[in-house]
């Protein structure tokens, strides 16, 4: 099924605006094979299935900012209107509104990307969180080091030297 799209085709597709990790409507009608007009007509047809969690339009600021990041040309010519950035949750409800196999299957390719994600982000939290746990334990560590360091140091150290004794007759 991942011969119909590659996975890494899609994960590079899917961006952080407004933090959502969403997928633009162009790129998921490339996926899907339909023009991205007639992505968005099903949408607007269908328009109750989609709330603001699970899609929306680009302002002109954000679309302008991710045209500098992808520095692509296909993105020229003349748009009446930016693209909208659908969420996981509104990917899985195209699904519903393109009835077609191949958007099923795409779909599902797209919900696994999703998941992929997720795993990766949660492996990095794992990570951070045990680094800190290391740095507390370093730094708890670090006195205990400084203090052995110290004994060394300490045992290091030429003994003092033995008060000299006098030489000659000592009066009684």
């Amino acid at each position: 099924m991942t011969d119909l799209v590659p996975l890494e085709i899609i994960e590079r597709k899917i961006y952080l605006i407004r933090d959502h990790k969403v997928l633009l409507s162009m790129d998921l009608a490339k996926l899907y094979g339909i023009s991205t007009k007639r992505l968005n007509e099903q949408v607007k047809r269908n328009i109750s299935r989609f709330p603001d969690d699970f899609m929306f339009q680009l302002n002109d600021n954000e679309y302008e900012i991710l045209k500098s990041q992808i520095a692509t040309s296909s993105w020229g010519g003349v748009r009446r209107a930016n693209p909208y950035a659908f969420s996981e949750q509104g990917v899985a409800m195209l699904s519903s509104v393109l009835n077609s196999e191949r958007a099923i299957q795409v779909n599902i390719i797209i919900m696994r990307a999703f998941v992929k994600l997720r795993q990766i982000l949660s492996t990095h939290a794992e990570l951070a969180q045990k680094l800190k746990e290391l740095e507390g334990k370093v730094g708890k560590h670090d006195m205990e080091i400084l203090m052995i360091f110290d004994a060394i140091r300490q045992l290091m150290a030429p003994p003092p030297e033995p008060p000299k004794r006098r030489i000659g007759f000592l009066e009684k």
